[in-house]
């Protein structure tokens, strides 16, 4: 089994690592650090521009995360994966039999989230795996 970390550097990706870390810990589990990296709009030399930058993004948050999970003694995997957060993190879980999705939450109201479709409000709703969802601190 392992723990699924959503993890983008938002303002609720902080307090996400250190409580995924927690209980990877407490189950003396690997953590995998997941970035959905969903590619951008129809192909073409700006796709391919765009689509890079997206993906060094993602491994850039990811090696910081790789060095907090370290620091704690709990064994650490990236991946960047080419879908929507949501869907990464669903696919990542299945892929490495996860125990539970960790995924921060940074105070969007519940009709925003509803609305526009955020990670965490997607998760909810289409995981089969449990959702922990954490919020920002004050």
């Amino acid at each position: 089994m392992s723990v699924v970390l959503g993890y983008d550097e938002s303002p609720g990706a902080a307090r996400a690592l250190r409580i995924a870390i927690e209980v990877a810990a407490a189950y003396g589990e690997p953590l995998v650090l997941v970035y959905g990296a969903a590619p951008p709009g129809p192909a073409g030399e700006e796709y391919r521009a765009h689509y890079e930058a997206v993906r060094q993004a993602g491994r850039s948050g990811l090696e910081r995360a790789v060095a907090a999970a370290d620091e704690a003694g709990v064994p650490a995997t990236v991946e960047v994966i080419d879908r929507s957060p949501a869907q990464a993190l669903i696919e990542a879980a299945a892929r490495h039999g996860a125990r539970v999705i960790v995924v921060g939450s940074w105070g969007e109201s519940p009709i925003r989230g509803a609305l526009l479709g955020s990670t965490p409000h997607k998760l909810l709703h289409l995981s089969t795996v449990p959702v922990l969802c954490v919020p920002t601190e004050d």
